[in-house]
């Protein structure tokens, strides 16, 4: 009766638990006519048998739904993608872009939706920082180990003498779960409103629709600029700020459990370098699986960048938390 009520708690069950609820009421009921008149025993007996194939059938449904929603809970159809520049200067900010590139064309192959929630340029036209709303089927399990640093060797066309240059931008994967885990105190917000930059019509120019929110206990700020409406913004922000808690307190979680695992799956912290492209050597190594792919233009294109991904998600998506094979 304990599982029962919490099938009844949860929406998509609720119906069904009901409907359990009434055959145990029958299977009582013919269970107490079988033993007041046994002349109906052969009848009771047959009616019995009906309500446990019932009973069996609108159980297995439970189960199925509840573990569906379960796996989409732990890998939601939806995310945030946050890239940043790094070491490098205007430089990082060009391969900052130039990677939020990559990952908006390997998702328009995938068909998923990609939107900009928020934009911050260089003074060549790099990203200094921005996230982006992607949704679609298999989003977060394909892209959940691409979180952490990444890494591009490469003359650039400003450098008269030829010298290799390095720099970095960050990527950082957050999930949008339907099912909040960190709760945030009201008090614990501030918010502050401005116009948003850019192109957009006299509303993005007039009105203060930009909304920033910062968590003052962490620090943690975020900025969306994606909707006209303020309150759309502000609800955006606020559950992007919830999906970085929650990462943050995953992270410290796996760093604890990071001598256990052996490096294999790493912390997932964006401070982890993951990847390095090399422009000059036509090849692109993550370091987690010791792997190199040549074709490097076709991988920022987004074309071949899938191949890199499903590697890696093959490698790394086998094993939990403590580095043992298991079937996700």
């Amino acid at each position: 009766m304990e599982e029962l009520s919490a099938y009844k708690e949860n929406q998509k069950t609720s119906y069904l638990a009901d409907v359990y609820e009434d055959l145990l009421k029958q299977e009582k009921e013919m269970e107490e006519m079988k033993d007041s008149d046994p002349q109906m025993g052969d009848l009771a007996e047959e009616e019995l048998k009906n309500i446990k194939v019932q009973q069996s059938e609108i159980s297995a449904q439970m189960k199925k739904i509840l573990h569906a929603e379960k796996v989409e809970d732990q890998f939601p159809n939806e995310i945030i993608m946050e890239v940043r520049a790094g070491a490098g200067g205007d430089e990082a900010a060009l391969f900052a872009k130039e990677l939020s590139e990559m990952y908006r064309k390997f998702s328009e192959i995938e068909g998923w939706n990609w939107k900009i929630v928020s934009e911050s340029f260089s003074a060549l036209g790099g990203y200094k920082e921005a996230s982006f709303e992607v949704k679609g089927l298999g989003v977060y399990k394909k892209l959940r180990f691409e979180t952490g640093v990444h890494r591009v060797q490469r003359i650039p066309e400003t450098e008269k003498s030829g010298r290799v240059h390095t720099s970095t931008a960050s990527v950082a994967i957050l999930p949008i779960r339907k099912r909040v885990k960190f709760e945030i105190d009201p008090l614990d917000l501030e918010f502050e409103y401005s116009r948003s930059g850019g192109a957009g019509g006299q509303n993005v120019n007039k009105v203060e629709t930009a909304v920033r929110v910062i968590h003052i206990p962490t620090g943690l700020d975020v900025r969306s600029t994606a909707e006209r409406n303020q309150l759309k913004n502000k609800e955006r922000a606020i559950g992007i700020l919830q999906a970085k808690l929650q990462v943050l307190k995953d992270e410290e979680d796996a760093r604890k459990l990071s001598a256990e695992r052996s490096g294999q799956i790493g912390t997932g912290d964006r401070s982890e370098k993951i990847r390095t492209y090399n422009i000059l050597q036509d090849r692109v190594t993550d370091h987690r699986v010791k792997e190199s792919w040549h074709g490097i233009e076709a991988i920022l294109l987004g074309q071949k960048v899938g191949d890199i991904i499903n590697t890696i998600q093959e490698r790394l998506g086998s094993l939990d938390e403590k580095g043992v094979e298991t079937s996700e």
